[in-house]
């Protein structure tokens, strides 16, 4: 039996985009041992993946909190000692050349070690440039294996999460408040009107999610103030606080959602998995290779490349866009949008 352990340290959406590969590693390869080494920070992304024998995680030095490193360090060694005694085969790393990744993928004694570079690029498809996923996905052939890039795969959780007190029978629609790069944010008096003009197209109540915590916290900033003015901006409107503290409350939360509206990021791949449809907001980031992959969505960019650009009235014009497909709203346009 073949054994592969897949390393990807990074962040919530690139783990996101990785699924699609795991999943045609687990098709093509039915009989073989697939594991994943991911951080604690991401590894909820993997819960329940029906495609992993094994998900691994580690805790970055940096995310410790007011844990001693050397306890940290500790935990790692006895990992690395775990990966050790499984024997794979082969470790790949769709993340690219990570020293950290590499590193690991070393330590644990791996036979072989295949890391996406260069090689594996593959042309654009009918001049549009590739996704994530396609990046992923372009490792199989240098595996052996069939190129395919599939659908995301994302457990939804078995009991969802909160607002149980939301007025049954409305569609209820995710907004997901905080953005890491400034460029990504949309005003929280836009969010507000959106939401009030929403309401009134619609009829739907709302999930408000953000990151909680300070806006000055540098290692994790976060967004209680915004929330805050936007829960008394909306103050008579169905809009219910989900703060993000763990990522499993984030993914459950999402899940309850019939659609979502939110910026470039780990919440929108999150949903994305799901199967939500989406509206999106792109500011400086790439949006050909990381927009919402295999989901129904309206992608804004402005020319500024400025999120706050954006204006309500386009934002509705783009929500009530998404037609009559999984997730449809009354009294909406039979057209949808994605991929």
């Amino acid at each position: 039996m073949q054994r592969i352990l897949i390393i990807r340290r990074d962040n919530i959406g690139d783990l996101v985009c990785t699924t699609p590969f795991i999943h045609a590693l687990r098709r093509q390869l039915p009989t073989a041992r697939v594991d994943a080494l991911v951080t604690d920070y991401n590894a909820a992304v993997l819960a329940g993946n029906p495609d992993l024998d094994t998900v691994h995680s580690y805790q970055k030095a940096k995310h410790r909190g007011d844990e001693s490193a050397l306890a940290v360090y500790l935990r790692r060694l006895r990992t690395v000692l775990r990966l050790r005694r499984a024997r794979y085969d082969l470790a790949v790393l769709p993340g690219g050349e990570q020293a950290s990744a590499i590193r690991f993928a070393r330590l644990c004694g791996a036979r072989r070690i295949v890391v996406r570079g260069d090689a594996d690029r593959i042309a654009d498809r009918d001049g549009m440039p590739l996704h994530e996923v396609e990046h992923c996905c372009a490792l199989l052939p240098r595996l052996g294996l069939r190129y395919e890039a599939p659908p995301l795969v994302l457990a939804a959780p078995a009991v969802p999460a909160g607002g149980d007190e939301l007025p049954a029978g409305r569609p209820l629609v995710g907004l997901h408040i905080s953005a890491r790069k400034p460029s990504q944010r949309w005003p929280t008096e836009r969010f507000a009107e959106f939401a009030r003009a929403c309401h009134h197209a619609t009829g739907a109540a709302f999930l408000l999610f953000w990151s909680p915590g300070a806006a000055d916290n540098p290692l994790h900033p976060g967004d209680d103030e915004k929330a805050r003015q936007l829960l008394a901006l909306c103050r008579d409107l169905p809009l219910h606080p989900m703060p993000s503290r763990t990522l499993p409350e984030l993914i459950a939360g999402l899940a309850r959602c019939d659609r979502v509206v939110c910026s470039d990021g780990g919440a929108m791949h999150l949903a994305a998995g799901l199967g939500k449809p989406l509206v999106c907001f792109f500011g400086q980031s790439d949006a050909d290779r990381w927009r919402p992959w295999g989901v129904a969505h309206a992608l804004l960019q402005p020319p500024s490349r400025a999120v706050a650009d954006l204006g309500v009235d386009q934002v509705l014009a783009a929500f009530l866009s998404l037609g009559d497909g999984p997730g449809a709203m009354p009294g909406e346009a039979a057209r949808r949008a994605g991929e």
